[in-house]
């Protein structure tokens, strides 16, 4: 033993290094070296930098040893030119100055302007670079400034910074799991998750230690819940003490192998350091035959990562005051795929819209003129610098059609989500045959008299549904408003209009095994505030139709969404992207009471319904006449927050309704457990929650 353990220590680290497979041990290197310091023979004659005191612990820094002053307080700021350092170094007694230089400054007639300027985020004056004659005192401070600004990051970029919201305990205290990312193809990691599951081994951090360098460590994943994994050190078996979450995509996220290929130092955690005698052997037997991350894991997660869609990008999108018709407007902003879209004639930049890039909202300029959709002209003549119109390959694609023979024709009856109100799925009629498969659409008994709340669905969609499918499947049908003769009976509709029901055969019937479950919890978008993406749950599944809760708020603000809807994420994409995380609403949020935000003046858009402003807080009003319709853009007056949003989020705001709105119990009508009533109609009876995926039957079929 006295032989191998001399020749260890004559061997070179390099080498031992390349022996040790696992990289062990190498960080105990870094933590034993000596402190040197030298002063420079640059250093200023009235400068005088004191000594360091010996019982700091040794930092490693681009090669050389310093000491690093242990929390924050023997920290100093300048109150000159605002650099952080060891207050020790600084200057006089009250140690409010680096340097002499800072200090003179401060006394001069120039001390206002420096102190403005530093407020304002402006460089330090030319002055305060005297640090720089001090090599250890500006390396110190540079390295606390490097610190300072990973923090300041790491806060910004937090899911909810003032209610810190932790989705790990949130899934643990809930007992629920999150939807896999292999559920979201539009997500990043969607396609290429694999085979990242429970039981794989990966190396991180290593939190539990004493070192004040960066060490690793090996864990497992015992629960995933989206981008996040409920992780365990190697080695604490059945102990759970020291189990955390963590956001698999990070850069300190690496497969088992790294630290041995990139000469970082896997250390063992303090509390089961001395559990084993040779750690190589133990972790040689149990990662024999492991899964880990595959080698590339990180590259794949930047180019996930990476968007096509640029600032000053034009596109056509939805006007949200004229649901009928589109816009021309520029991106300005790109955070995991969604776009912030102002609008061509937005003089401020505050008439805005977020949608994903796959949104079927948005397409490529020219798209309206090419299908006969109604299209607003801009009153901008000329493109501004660095305007260019993104390519059409951009935007998501739609299945082919063909329209001739039998296709959908004006006048035809379906049922579809209302986009005004999307948890109502209502009686509705073809308006308006478009080219390459579109349709526009208006809700039966509350179209604005000009169709200006007409909506664009493609005949693929899937969401428009055929005549019964609600009933089919136990889905609360809305009838049109103000229609008497309840319960709303299809046939009598159809009779007492004169209508006739589109064909069964038009309507897409593909269900793909998209893998979502009741209960799941996922990060969904609000799309009657598209600007927020909050905390929600999976609570019911009809074939590929996801009812989606937003947690904390009442069953009415739940939405109707497609289990491909590019408006669901998994759990950690927010964190993953850095766009702001809304949490659920406790109880005391949504019924404080708030003052109602001044708007500006509106003038009178269309000669339609009129609507309500928006209320900020609380529950939604009804009232006893008409049918509730929501707004299908949000607060117009208002700007989304910068994201990452910085301070308190504040509570989901609700959509805006109509004067003439109806209780729910009359605008919603429940359809009976008894058998219905047949007469030119055949039903056949499908499953309403298919948890396997499976298409069933769930359509009506016309008989001769």
């Amino acid at each position: 033993m006295e032989d191998t353990r001399d020749l260890a220590e004559r061997t070179p680290r390099s080498e031992r290094k390349r022996r040790d497979s696992f990289g062990m041990f190498d960080g105990y290197d870094s933590c034993s070296e000596e402190s040197t310091s030298s002063s420079s023979s640059e250093d200023s004659e009235d400068e005088v930098v004191p000594s360091i005191p010996a019982s700091l612990p040794i930092i490693k820094n681009n090669g050389q040893v310093y000491t690093y002053p242990d929390g924050k307080a023997g920290m100093a700021t300048c109150e000159m030119c605002g650099m952080v350092g060891v207050r020790d170094a600084f200057y006089s007694k009250t140690k409010r100055f680096c340097s002499v230089s800072c200090s003179r400054s401060y006394s001069s007639n120039s001390k206002k302007a420096s102190i403005l300027a530093r407020l304002q985020g402006k460089p330090p004056t030319k002055k305060a670079k005297v640090l720089q004659k001090q090599p250890l005192m500006a390396k110190l401070a540079a390295y606390a400034q490097y610190q300072a600004s990973q923090q300041n990051q790491a806060k910004s970029k937090a899911v909810v910074p003032a209610e810190s919201f932790d989705w790990g305990r949130y899934i643990c205290s809930n007992d629920t799991v999150g939807a896999p990312v292999s559920c979201f193809k539009h997500a990043p990691m969607g396609t290429c998750w694999g085979g990242i599951e429970e039981g794989v081994r990966l190396e991180v951090p290593n939190s539990d230690t004493n070192l004040s360098t960066k060490v690793y460590w090996i864990a497992e994943i015992i629960k995933l819940a989206g981008f996040k994994a409920l992780l365990r050190y190697e080695g604490f078996d059945s102990d759970n003490s020291k189990d955390f979450w963590c956001e698999l995509c990070i850069p300190e996220v690496h497969p088992v192998g790294w630290c041995a290929s990139s000469g970082k130092p896997l250390i063992p955690p303090k509390t089961i350091q001395h559990k084993y005698s040779n750690w190589k052997a133990v972790l040689v037997k149990r990662l024999t035959g492991a899964k880990t991350l595959p080698p590339d894991f990180n590259t794949k997660v930047q180019e996930n990562l990476q968007f096509p869609f640029k600032k000053l990008m034009r596109v056509e999108v939805v006007d949200k005051n004229y649901l009928c018709r589109t816009r021309v407007a520029l991106v300005e902003q790109v955070i995991g795929g969604r776009l912030r879209l102002v609008y061509e004639e937005s003089q401020d930049g505050s008439d805005d819209f977020w949608c994903h890039m796959y949104s079927p909202l948005i397409h490529n300029i020219g798209w309206s003129r090419s299908i006969g959709h109604r299209f607003k002209r801009s009153d901008v003549t000329k493109k501004t610098e660095g305007q260019v119109d993104a390519p059409a390959l951009y935007f998501q694609k739609v299945k082919d059609v063909d329209q001739g023979g039998d296709w959908f024709k004006d006048g035809m009856k379906i049922e579809a989500i209302d986009p005004l109100n999307l948890s109502a799925i209502c009686v509705a009629t073809v308006r308006k045959v478009l080219a390459d498969g579109y349709l526009m659409i208006g809700i039966d008994g509350s179209e604005a008299v000009d169709g200006s709340d007409w909506f664009c669905y493609h005949g693929t969609s899937p969401s428009i549904y055929p005549v019964g499918f609600c009933e089919i499947n136990n889905i609360e049908l809305t009838p049109p408003r103000g229609y008497t003769k309840l319960p709303f009976k299809w046939f009598d509709y159809l009779r007492e209009t004169g209508s006739i029901a589109a064909p069964v055969k038009l309507f897409n019937k593909e269900v793909p095994n998209h893998g979502f479950r009741q209960g799941m919890k996922l990060e969904a978008v609000d799309l009657m505030e598209p600007r927020l993406v909050c905390v929600a749950t999976v609570t019911r599944i009809v074939h590929r139709l996801l009812r989606i809760h937003f947690d904390g708020w009442e069953d009415e603000y739940d939405q109707w969404v497609d289990c491909e809807s590019p408006d669901l994420y998994p759990v950690g994409w927010c964190q993953l992207t850095g766009y702001q995380l809304q949490p659920p609403a406790s109880q005391s949020t949504r019924d404080l009471p708030q003052s109602v935000p001044k708007q500006k003046k509106k003038a009178q858009q269309y000669k339609g319904q009129k609507k309500k402003r928006k209320i900020p807080v609380g529950r939604r009003p009804f009232s006893q006449t008409g049918r509730r319709r929501n707004s299908f853009s949000g607060d117009e007056e208002q700007s989304p927050p910068p994201y990452p949003a910085q301070g308190p989020s504040r509570p989901r705001p609700r959509p805006r309704t109509h004067l003439h709105q109806t209780h729910k119990s009359e605008s919603l009508l429940r359809m009976k457990e008894d058998t219905a009533e047949v007469d030119e109609f055949t039903f056949s009876q499908g499953t309403s929650d298919q948890e396997s995926n499976g298409s069933g039957s769930y359509y009506i079929k016309q008989e001769p």
